[in-house]
C-alpha cells in the first residue's frame, strides 16, 4: 500500500494553533496493535477521515453509493448498473461526511485513490474499487486487516494537548471525543449575542463543519423550526420577539463553570461555555439538560472516579470560575462558626431566574443573619461588582450591620478553605465550597440545589427526585455538560486540560487594550454613582 494521509486526523477547528495528530514513521511498528479493536472502535464511533464533513438528504436504506470522479466513467457505471438497486452518487464538489454517506449503503463503488474505499472496507461494506490507487486492496477483509495495520502503524500518534505519544486507539478515542461536539453543532445554523471578542473561543466550541455557525446580530431569514444558539443576556428584547415570531428553536449558551483566568466584564474571552438545548442551568423555572442529566442518571463508576480526581486536582490547586490560586487558607479571623456569604450581581439571570424572588444581596445578609444570629459572617462582593461593572453594590455600613466582615478582592477559592459553610443565593460559589467538601445552604434555587447535597431553604422543584454522591454532581457540572477549549492549541478539549492550563498560568489574556478600556469603564461608573470602590 502507497503512503497515503493518516485516516486519523484534526478536524480543522476554526482558529486552530494545531492541526496535526499523526506524523509518518521512517519504520512501522507492527508490535501492540489489535486491528481488529482498532476496526470495532474506528466503527462504533464513526471515526477516520473526514468525518466533520457535510450530511447530504440520502436515499432511502438499500441504495448503491457511486463516488466516482471522472464523469465519463460515472457514466458508463450507471449504464452497466442497470437493477432494480437504487444509485446515490453524492455532490462530488463538496466534502462529505464518509460515516454518513454509508450509512444505508448497501454497496460502495469508489475511485481506489480515495479515502472512502477503506472507510466502506472497515465499516464491513462490499466495496467496489475503480481504477489504480493505495486501497485496492479493500475487496478482501483478510487484506484489509493486513494493510490496515501497516498504514496506522506507518504513523507515530502524538496527543495535542500533552505532546507525548499516544496509541492509534487513543488518536480514535480523542476523534470520538471531537465528533460528539461536531455532531452536537450541526442542527445550529446561527449564533446570536456572541460579541466579537468572545468568537475567538466560542466559535471552535460551536463548530458543526462547513462554516458553521454563522454569527448574527438581525433575526431577518430566519426560517420556522430553525435551530439557533443564543446568548440571551446580550441579545435585544427585538432581536429575541423576532425571532419567536419567526418560530426559531433557540438553544441557550453561556459561560462555562471554569471559565477563565479573568473576568468577563472585563472581556477577557471564555475558555469554556455550556450549549443547553432544554432550558439554561440557573433558570430553576424550567429543565435544563444539566437537570436532566443529574434526574436520569446512569454514571459509571469510570465516569464517577474521573470526576473523583477532577474534583480533587480543582480543590489542590486552587481552581475557581475566573483564577487558579494555589489553595492555603488565609487565617481566620474568629473561633466561631464562619459562614462565607458571596455576593451576586443583582440584575444577572443566575438571580432573576433562579433565586426565587431573592434578587437583593443585602436581604441575602439579613435572611443568613436571622438563619445564624451566632456566626461569624463573612460578606464577598461579587467581582463584577467590586469592578465597577456591575449592579449589587452595598454601602460598607450596610452589610456591616448583619456581617462581621466584608472581604474585598482576593480568592474565592482560598477563601472558601477559611471557613465552615457557605450560605448562597445561586452563585456557584456555593458548588465550589461543596467541592471543598463545606456545607452549603441554598435560599434560592441554584443547580446544585435539591440533589441532596444541600440544606435548601428556597422552593426546590418538584422535578429533582434523585439523590446523588458529590462525585456524581461533578461528572454531571463538570465534564459532561461544559465544553472547554485548550488555550494552547486551540482545540476543544477534555476539562482535566483546561484546569491544568489555568493552574500554570495559560489562560486566555484577551486583547489588552480592550481590557483596559472595560476597567476604566468601571472606575468611573463606581465614581459617577458613588459606589465606593469594592
Amino acid at each position: 500500500m502507497d503512503m497515503a494521509p493518516p485516516l486519523i486526523r484534526v478536524p480543522p477547528f476554526p482558529r486552530a494553533r494545531t492541526r496535526q495528530l499523526a506524523t509518518p514513521r521512517p519504520t512501522q511498528r507492527r508490535s501492540m496493535f489489535d486491528v481488529d479493536e482498532f476496526i470495532d472502535l474506528m466503527t462504533s464511533e464513526r471515526v477516520g477521515g473526514a468525518y466533520w464533513g457535510l450530511q447530504p438528504p440520502l436515499p432511502a436504506a438499500g441504495y448503491r453509493l457511486i463516488v466516482v470522479a471522472d464523469a465519463s466513467a460515472r457514466s458508463r457505471l450507471l449504464t452497466e448498473l442497470q437493477d432494480d438497486k437504487p444509485n446515490f452518487c453524492p455532490d462530488l464538489s463538496q466534502d462529505s461526511d464518509p460515516w454518513h454517506v454509508i450509512a444505508g449503503a448497501a454497496e460502495v463503488i469508489v475511485d481506489a485513490d480515495d479515502e472512502l474505499a477503506l472507510i466502506a472496507a472497515i465499516a464491513g461494506l462490499p466495496v467496489r474499487c475503480v481504477g489504480g490507487g493505495p486501497y485496492c486492496f479493500v475487496q478482501s477483509r483478510a487484506a484489509l486487516k493486513k494493510e490496515l495495520a501497516k498504514h496506522v502503524t506507518g504513523f507515530a500518534y502524538t496527543n495535542p494537548f500533552s505532546g507525548k505519544p499516544m496509541s492509534p486507539l487513543e488518536a480514535v478515542q480523542l476523534s470520538a471525543f471531537w465528533r460528539k461536539l461536531i455532531d452536537a453543532n450541526r442542527s445550529i445554523s446561527a449564533a446570536f449575542g456572541i460579541a466579537s471578542w468572545k468568537r475567538e473561543t466560542v466559535e471552535p466550541l460551536m463548530w458543526g463543519g462547513a462554516g458553521t455557525p454563522v454569527f448574527r446580530s438581525s433575526a431577518k431569514g430566519v426560517s420556522n423550526g430553525e435551530q439557533v444558539a443564543a446568548w440571551r443576556s446580550k441579545m435585544s428584547q427585538k432581536t429575541l420577539a423576532d425571532l419567536g415570531q419567526q418560530g426559531a428553536q433557540l438553544t441557550e449558551v453561556e459561560d462555562g463553570f471554569i471559565r477563565s483566568s479573568g473576568l468577563g466584564a472585563d472581556c477577557i474571552p471564555p475558555q469554556s461555555i455550556v450549549v443547553d438545548r432544554l432550558g439554561i442551568y440557573f433558570d430553576a423555572n424550567r429543565p435544563s439538560d444539566l437537570e436532566q442529566l443529574l434526574e436520569q442518571g446512569g454514571f459509571p463508576a469510570d465516569l464517577v472516579e474521573r470526576a473523583r480526581k477532577l474534583r480533587v486536582v480543582i480543590v489542590e490547586r486552587g481552581i475557581s470560575k475566573y483564577a487558579a490560586i494555589p489553595a492555603h487558607a488565609p487565617a481566620r479571623s474568629s473561633a466561631k462558626r464562619t459562614i462565607l456569604v458571596p455576593g451576586q450581581v443583582e440584575d444577572d439571570r443566575a438571580v432573576l431566574e433562579g433565586g426565587a424572588g431573592l434578587t437583593s444581596n443585602l436581604e441575602l445578609l439579613r435572611r443568613v443573619r436571622a438563619h445564624a444570629p451566632e456566626a461569624h459572617i463573612i460578606y464577598k462582593p461579587h467581582p463584577d461588582v467590586e469592578a465597577g461593572h456591575r449592579r449589587g453594590a452595598i454601602e460598607e455600613v450596610q452589610s456591616r450591620s448583619f456581617a462581621n466582615e466584608v472581604v474585598k478582592g482576593g480568592s474565592i477559592s482560598q477563601l472558601i478553605e477559611a471557613v465552615d459553610e457557605a450560605h448562597v443565593n445561586t452563585s456557584l460559589a456555593g458548588f465550589e465550597a461543596l467541592l471543598r467538601l463545606k456545607p452549603v445552604t441554598t435560599y434560592g434555587v441554584p443547580f446544585y440545589a435539591g440533589w441532596g447535597l444541600t440544606t435548601d431553604l428556597g422552593p426546590i422543584p418538584k422535578r429533582r427526585t434523585a439523590r446523588r454522591s458529590l462525585d456524581e454532581l461533578v461528572a454531571a457540572t463538570l465534564i459532561l455538560y461544559p465544553r472547554y477549549l485548550d488555550p494552547t492549541t486551540g482545540l476543544p478539549c477534555p476539562p482535566e486540560i483546561l484546569v491544568e492550563r489555568l493552574a500554570d498560568g495559560k489562560g486566555t489574556r484577551g486583547n489588552p487594550a480592550l481590557i483596559w478600556l472595560r476597567r476604566l469603564q468601571g472606575r468611573l461608573r463606581q465614581r459617577l454613582t458613588n459606589v465606593p470602590n469594592g
